[in-house]
């Protein structure tokens, strides 16, 4: 009896994954549809974010062009030691992390705060008015509103003439070239930019909302401001909690457009990030591995932080990514 008992033990897991994996085909022959739209997708996450990642064999050598794969000279971590102990790509990295911290921060408050404004507009038609000339910013390439940014910061641009007609500054102030002014300029130009693009989720989530609830709310007196608080920000926590935690995983990417095309000589102490770095001492220089090398201290740090913000948001009960 006990050794039937046991056998039945040891058959019993076989048994369960054969019908599992029998069960798994029998969804996958009634999805076939879906499956065959999504196969171009899964190709080309494939080529793109799989296939490179052998190039990472270049961080640990001393890459020739010239030479094949078996003649190229390994030298460890040496790439590696070189960006932890050089001051400049320190001081690249500070600005990285400030940069990503404050468009992290605007990008929220203000993405929110718009989502919110919008909802409460009760004209239709304004409202749809507002929606387009928020979103229409960001269909611009960065090359075109750099060159618009740069013209309104200029010493005869727009911010200026108004600064100046309200008696707020005495004389004209090349912002561009004032570094302490670059981390804020850059997280409002973002901001102008991307707000419009990124409330469009929010509203959405808005849009899920039960409408009695708010039915409930104005029989119970309560105003729009309270309405917004106990009511819509509680409806459209677990998006800002699942947008929060990917954007934390990109804290170390800043950007590249706005930084190399905002930047010059004179703010370059403020202006340059890593991906400006890579471009300027790595790729221009023929320095392969050590561009390789910040990439792949970029792409393990993006998912050290993913990690734990996700573990985090689990343990402080608010949901995760998985």
């Amino acid at each position: 009896m006990q050794t039937q008992t046991k056998t039945n033990e040891l058959i019993s897991p076989t048994v369960n994954e054969t019908r599992g994996f029998k069960l798994f085909l029998k969804r996958c022959r009634s999805q076939k549809a879906l499956l065959l739209m999504t196969l171009p997708f899964v190709i080309w996450v494939f080529i793109f974010k799989y296939f490179p990642v052998w190039g990472w064999t270049m961080a640990f050598q001393d890459y020739k062009p010239a030479r094949t794969f078996s003649e190229q000279e390994w030298v460890g971590f040496k790439h590696f030691m070189f960006l932890f102990t050089d001051d400049r790509f320190l001081g690249v990295l500070r600005n990285t992390l400030a940069q990503s911290l404050i468009n992290l921060v605007l990008g929220f408050v203000t993405a929110i705060g718009l989502a919110l404004l919008i909802n409460e507009l009760t004209n239709f038609r304004f409202k749809r008015i507002v929606q387009t000339i928020s979103y229409l910013p960001h269909f611009l390439s960065w090359v075109v509103a750099a060159a618009l940014v740069s013209s309104m910061l200029s010493i005869d641009g727009i911010v200026n003439d108004i600064l100046m007609g309200l008696n707020i500054i005495d004389k004209e102030i090349l912002w561009l070239g004032v570094g302490e002014y670059f981390w804020g300029l850059l997280g409002a130009a973002e901001v102008w930019k991307n707000v419009g693009w990124n409330t469009i989720i929010y509203l959405a989530a808005i849009s899920m909302i039960d409408q009695e609830q708010y039915e409930a709310a104005k029989i119970d007196g309560a105003s729009r401001l309270q309405r917004m608080r106990y009511i819509t920000l509680p409806g459209m926590k677990q998006v800002i909690v699942i947008l929060l935690i990917m954007n934390i995983g990109y804290i170390i990417e800043a950007g590249f457009e706005p930084q190399y095309l905002l930047g010059n000589g004179q703010n370059v102490e403020y202006s340059e990030n890593i991906d400006v770095f890579v471009i300027n001492y790595g790729i221009s220089m023929f320095n392969f591995s050590l561009a390789t090398a910040a990439g792949v201290f970029k792409t393990v740090i993006s998912l050290i932080f993913l990690i734990v913000a996700n573990s985090f948001s689990k343990k402080m009960g608010q949901g995760g990514l998985y």
